[in-house]
């Protein structure tokens, strides 16, 4: 007994007549029957009473094609997923992405491959700059965007974005534009900074900028979430320095000053992985 034999009996049981049927399965009337015939040998189950005017159903092939349908039913959408896991157009892709851009890439980028592929499940999470590697390299994430080129030999990098920095203050600082920002007034100032991560170029970055004006000023929190760095920042707690995409988020009560620093945004993939969804996503990412 195959999937074949089943569909032939399906569509018998439907027509009740083997011409029509053997027509629309596109085989002989006789090859039809012997299929019918050796279907219900190997079960040891008469499928169909027929004469030489009627065909009709037993009570065990009607019990069957119940059943036989929904499981043709079930084994077709296996089937159909099966395809469309095979061309990438479902299954599951795990994204990291720094919160900085939560509001600003993500959404577009987002929109792009769930309009492209529907039936694709997209699971987004933040990873710790220290684990990024691991997590790509282990598939625990299939993506990882950064702002850090990894150099690692099983793991290409593409530059997708390129923000700025900025010095994030309560709306009734002083500071107002960048050049506020001296020396002098800088010493004055408490930060709230993203953890310092060792070899990062983003850390490396903000270093760059105190280093400028021969300064090291006070830090005396710092956080992993940029979401909580400006919610702090609002409270009058402190000032920060942050992505400027955070302004997608439209957080009220708080100042972005642009700075003249760029920090470049990296999408990081697995350099071996040839999951037809990954190609799929990359094609859309990618400039």
């Amino acid at each position: 007994m195959d999937l074949q034999q089943i569909k032939y009996f399906l569509a018998l049981s439907r027509e009740l007549h083997f011409w029509n049927t053997a027509g629309k399965m596109n085989i002989t009337q006789s090859a039809l029957s012997r299929q019918i015939q050796s279907l219900e040998n190997q079960l040891g189950v008469q499928l169909f009473e027929r004469n030489k005017r009627n065909v009709k159903l037993t009570a065990a092939g009607q019990f069957l094609k119940e059943k036989w349908e929904v499981e043709m039913s079930k084994l077709e959408f296996i089937h159909q997923s099966a395809r469309q896991i095979q061309l990438g157009e479902s299954g599951t892709i795990t994204i990291s992405h720094p919160d900085s851009i939560s509001a600003s890439l993500m959404p577009d980028i987002l929109s792009r491959i769930s309009n492209a592929f529907p039936k694709l499940k997209i699971k987004l999470v933040q990873v710790l700059y220290e684990n990024q590697q691991e997590y790509l390299q282990n598939y625990k994430i299939d993506l990882a965007i950064t702002r850090d080129i990894n150099n690692s030999r099983d793991i290409r990098s593409e530059k997708i974005h390129t923000d700025n920095l900025a010095i994030v203050v309560p709306e009734n600082h002083p500071y107002q534009t960048v050049e506020d920002l001296t020396q002098e007034t800088l010493a004055s100032q408490k930060f709230i900074l993203p953890t310092n991560d060792e070899g990062s170029s983003y850390s490396d970055l903000i270093q760059r900028l105190f280093n400028s004006f021969e300064n090291a000023p006070e830090v005396y929190l710092h956080s992993e979430f940029g979401s909580a760095i400006i919610a702090l920042v609002r409270k009058g707690l402190g000032i920060a320095i942050l992505p400027d995409s955070y302004l997608f988020h439209e957080i009220s009560g708080i100042r972005f000053i642009k700075l003249p620093l760029e920090t470049d945004l990296y999408i990081n993939w697995r350099t071996e992985d040839h999951n037809p969804v990954l190609a799929n996503v990359l094609k859309l990412i990618l400039p």
